[in-house]
């Protein structure tokens, strides 16, 4: 059983009447919903609003993969409970970041860079399917057509991915580097591009199916309790001489 925390700040899906309009239960609910069809997935939500954010010691430490849609409100996230995401990322746990989360504390502190983009409102988008042996895109075609996405584009300031799975083109000409895969630590990380708030992309079942991709890509083989250190290993004469 893979245990997957949804969070979601879940300010602009509980005040926007278009963001209702589309997500009327929150978005969050939206995507533990889909992820909930899968009988291999332990699903919980977590948002700001709640005690500690959601995310108190108990709800981390029972964590496999976190899943983060964040707007505006990054700055309300202590950084306190940044470190400790991180530091369990470091320690196995799988992230995998939604849309405007590329400005989230946590993906700048995983990154290491500011992680802009540009942007503009709503076109077209056909997120190209780059690499498809890879786990993430399994049971996706040549590429997924939205009708309505917000345009991301690049310079977009992030480190080389380790692997790059998925290619987002905007009717404008601009393109993405739109599904994203690195390695931090004994964790896994993914950014994925589509997700604006009063578009239906979480409605849509091949965005669906690459997000259950990337939670089983994410899952971990272990997490570690200890942090990651430097141990002592003895030279190879003294391993030889016992």
């Amino acid at each position: 059983m893979i245990n997957v925390t949804v969070w979601n700040e879940h300010i602009q899906d509980k005040s926007q009447e278009n963001v209702l309009k589309v997500y009327p239960d929150g978005m969050n609910a939206c995507i533990a919903g889909f992820l909930g069809e899968e009988t291999d997935f332990n699903v919980r939500c977590a948002t700001l609003d709640e005690p500690e954010c959601g995310l108190p010691d108990e709800v981390l430490d029972n964590t496999d993969v976190l899943i983060w849609w964040a707007h505006c409100g990054h700055e309300q996230v202590p950084d306190e409970l940044v470190k400790k995401i991180h530091d369990r990322v470091l320690r196995g746990m799988g992230i995998i970041l939604l849309h405007s989360a590329h400005y989230s504390k946590i993906f700048q502190s995983l990154m290491g860079t500011t992680c802009s983009l540009c942007w503009r409102e709503g076109d077209r988008e056909r997120l190209w399917n780059i690499n498809p042996s890879h786990p993430i895109a399994k049971g996706i075609g040549n590429y997924v057509y939205l009708d309505v996405e917000e345009m991301y584009g690049e310079r977009f300031d992030i480190p080389q991915p380790d692997e790059l799975v998925f290619l987002g083109w905007f009717g404008g000409g601009e393109v993405i580097r739109a599904g994203c895969c690195w390695n931090r630590g004994l964790g896994k990380v993914f950014y994925f591009q589509p997700g604006h708030e009063s578009n239906p992309t979480y409605h849509n079942k091949d965005i669906q199916r690459i997000i259950k991709n990337a939670v089983r890509w994410a899952e971990p083989a272990f997490i570690r309790q200890e942090p990651i250190d430097a141990p002592h290993v003895e030279s190879p004469e003294k391993l030889l001489n016992k």
